[in-house]
């Protein structure tokens, strides 16, 4: 079972906003006493908390599902519902944050460092706060919106100031646990360590970290043995050190040959953009198991070549610790000068609110589907927010979304952009809400159809003045005149009789 994870995905779901309340107060002889429903509660934000004590993404290996809790419905007598609780989520230092994109988000190189990865949902607001002087008692009130939901990469890379790196076997956890107070697994066999071990080392006034990377093999870059997987832990130190296993019974290897096949296993890693490449760092030599007489000897042989390369070399002996002293203090030598060259911490920008521009558009109108299957598509934060706000089953909340949809100048672009009565609108991406458009009369859209020039508004009046409905009226009863003199005449010719005359 893996006891070291450094790379794991999430799979986040930020807590749902709570559906607004509509409620009516009722007080004794005064039964309908305005709007009381309250607002609901935002649903619980996803934090990643950068904490020292956490070592691993083990935990998040075993269960990566992940969700906050949900904001609370509104209640009656004012009462707003409860927010839902913040999930914080702690991670190594170190930790970097991808999207599913692949882009980074936050690098939680400092402790405490805190990142919202998933935003809960905004809460809805009760008819009581939806009361206007001409809606005053509101019979509708707004959902609450979904919170976010999707995936997030977590990718630990092990921050520490020398990187002990060599083959399998070559005394790294046994150097680490001399120098430190690290307690690694330790055992007389390839692959022992599984995990990067971090130790604190104190070296005169220096202090610095030693990061125990798993041992290389050759092929490590190309994701052979286990190189690959750990070679991301030495991007952030500032100086290698070698630890060259001078002792080895395996043939074909020597000191010189595990040296070059390491350098060309580094040199084949690719760094991230803006670091320096692995074989540009402080590099220093550390021969290990001089204790074994043979192995004495080999380290004499190859110090000079060593240095002949221009590196620094120190035979040591993790048993019997020989020569541990001088390896810590030229490591705190190395570390100091790199601390020292370091660009000095610029000071952090203050932080600028800067207020959208006035003419900054808050919805996109675009035509889609060709000319057989033309639809309107409509994209923006306010508008694709109230549509999911809007409860559907409600007919007055319904024409609430369109009165803020045209006073948004959403009907005016879906006119400009070429709809007419009838077209079919969609407002969102994917799965968004699709209706037929149908203009409100408070649209503009009747002064744009008129000719280019004029204002149907403005044109002559067709309302009758007072002599043309006199004229109509005479009109009307001379026609009714003429029509009872023509019964008249009809009847005295006897071409019909009354009922009266027939009877009598």
């Amino acid at each position: 079972m893996a006891t070291f994870v450094d790379r794991v995905t999430l799979h986040l779901t930020a807590g749902n906003g709570g559906n607004g309340c509509v409620s009516v107060r009722r007080e004794k002889f005064k039964p309908l006493a305005g709007p009381d429903g309250g607002n609901g509660g935002d649903g619980g934000d996803i934090v990643l908390v950068a904490d020292p004590q956490v070592t691993t993404l083990l935990g998040y290996h075993r269960s990566p599902h992940r969700s906050s809790k949900n904001g609370q419905p509104g209640m009656g007598d004012m009462r707003s519902g409860v927010s839902g609780e913040t999930l914080e989520l702690p991670v190594p230092i170190g930790t970097v944050v991808h999207d599913e994109g692949g882009e980074v988000l936050a690098d939680m190189t400092e402790p405490g460092m805190r990142v919202v990865v998933a935003p809960g949902g905004q809460g809805g607001l009760g008819n009581a706060a939806l009361a206007t002087t001409k809606r005053k008692a509101p019979g509708f009130a707004l959902l609450g919106t979904p919170g976010w939901t999707g995936d997030v990469s977590l990718e630990l890379k092990t921050i520490a100031d020398v990187a002990l790196v060599g083959f399998p076997s070559a005394g790294k956890s046994s150097l680490i646990a001399a120098i430190s107070a690290a307690k690694p697994k330790i055992a007389d066999y390839p692959f022992t360590t599984l995990t990067p071990n971090l130790g604190v080392v104190e070296s005169g006034e220096v202090r610095f970290t030693v990061a125990d990377v798993p041992g290389l093999i050759e092929g490590a870059s190309e994701g052979k043995g286990l190189g690959l997987e750990f070679l991301r832990h030495v991007e952030r130190c500032e100086a290698l050190l070698h630890v060259i296993d001078c002792a080895t019974l395996d043939p074909g290897r020597d000191p010189l040959s595990d040296l070059d096949v390491i350098l060309g296993e580094l040199e084949r890693y690719p760094v991230p953009e803006g670091q320096t490449p692995l074989l540009e760092r402080p590099q220093l030599v550390a021969l290990n198991k001089v204790d074994v007489p043979e192995a004495a000897e080999l380290a004499e042989f190859v110090t000079s070549e060593l240095e002949d390369r221009r590196y620094r070399v120190f035979p040591i002996s993790t048993a019997s610790r020989a020569g541990l002293r001088e390896l810590t203090f030229a490591l705190a030598e190395v570390v100091e000068q790199a601390r020292a060259a370091r660009p000095a911490v610029p000071e952090q920008e203050r932080i600028v609110l800067r207020p959208k521009a006035v003419n900054a558009k808050p919805f996109t109108v675009r035509a889609e589907g060709g000319e057989e299957h033309r639809f309107y598509r409509v994209r923006g934060e306010k508008p694709e927010r109230w549509v999911v706000q809007t409860d559907f089953t409600n007919e007055e909340a319904i024409g609430y979304l369109a009165d803020r949809l045209a006073k948004l100048g959403v009907e005016d672009g879906l006119f400009k952009a070429g709809a007419v009565a009838g077209s079919t609108v969609v407002i969102g991406g994917d799965g968004g809400m699709i209706f037929d458009w149908e203009p409100t009369l408070t649209s503009t859209a009747e002064l744009i159809t008129s000719a280019r020039g004029t204002d149907s508004r403005v044109g002559g009046s067709s309302r009758p003045t007072r002599n043309e409905r006199r004229e109509d009226y005479f009109e009307r009863m001379d026609a009714k005149a003429a029509a009872r003199a023509e019964l008249e005449q009809e009847r005295i010719a006897g071409l019909w009789a009354d009922d009266d005359e027939d009877g009598r």
